[in-house]
């Protein structure tokens, strides 16, 4: 009953509006990486409320809410999932990092990964050092949303001024051709030079002619006016 209710509740804060929009920025037309998406247009903060309201449905509720093909519906799972995370205790949360990983598949679009791989998964092996090596594993994945978690996960590292995993799977993604990791590799570098500019500005001079122009805009972003300049145009 209560998945049932929940996604009933879910529905109520659709808007046709909003899923119009939500599948134009998503990319969910052909041959777009969101094709097959399903949208019925819900905003985050609404999903955050109704996950807040439902954080203690049961882990195979929660499994089959992921599941689902309804994009929003995925979304609340994952803010459950996050939720009961942060709250527990350490055997609850190993229960749900093994959970993530194990149902992963289902994370399957940027906006997913972004909410849940720090949050959960970076947050896990922080905690636990000797097991984050499965972030080489998924840096070297064929698979889209894998490789976006081995970097993303990182900025659990970075906030606790641990640099060194987000550096190495930059350097591994450098020559991943997908505009999607491409950002996820800039963002990251660029929360890395918040806290050490040296490290970042050293990195991206020494493999420039490997750094997309999409991974050096997002890095560099922060950087001051002439600076900026100065990596744009290749130190000529």
């Amino acid at each position: 009953m209560s998945l049932i209710l929940l996604k009933k509740t879910l529905q109520s804060y659709a808007s046709r509006e909003r899923k119009k929009t939500n599948e134009w920025f998503f990319k969910t037309g052909k041959g777009q990486y969101g094709y097959g998406d399903k949208f019925i247009g819900v905003s985050d903060p609404d999903s955050r409320k109704v996950a807040r309201q439902f954080h203690n449905l049961p882990l195979h509720d929660v499994k089959k809410l992921l599941q689902s093909k309804i994009h929003e519906e995925r979304t609340t799972a994952l803010k459950i999932l996050v939720h009961e995370f942060e709250s527990g205790d350490k055997r609850k949360q190993k229960r749900i990092y093994d959970f993530y990983l194990e149902n992963f598949k289902y994370v399957n679009n940027w906006d997913l990964v972004d909410g849940s791989a720090y949050k959960i998964a970076g947050t896990y092996l922080l905690e636990y050092p000797k097991k984050a090596n499965i972030l080489s594993k998924y840096a070297r994945s064929k698979n889209l949303w894998e490789r976006r978690l081995s970097i993303v996960a990182t900025l659990a590292f970075i906030r606790s001024n641990q640099f060194g995993w987000t550096m190495k799977n930059a350097k591994t993604l450098l020559s991943d051709s997908h505009d999607l990791t491409r950002k996820a590799v800039g963002w990251m570098l660029r929360e890395v030079w918040k806290r050490d500019h040296q490290l970042v500005e050293d990195f991206l001079i020494k493999n420039y002619k490997q750094v997309s122009r999409t991974t050096l805009r997002y890095a560099i972003e922060r950087m001051e006016e002439k600076k900026r300049k100065r990596f744009l145009k290749g130190f000529n």
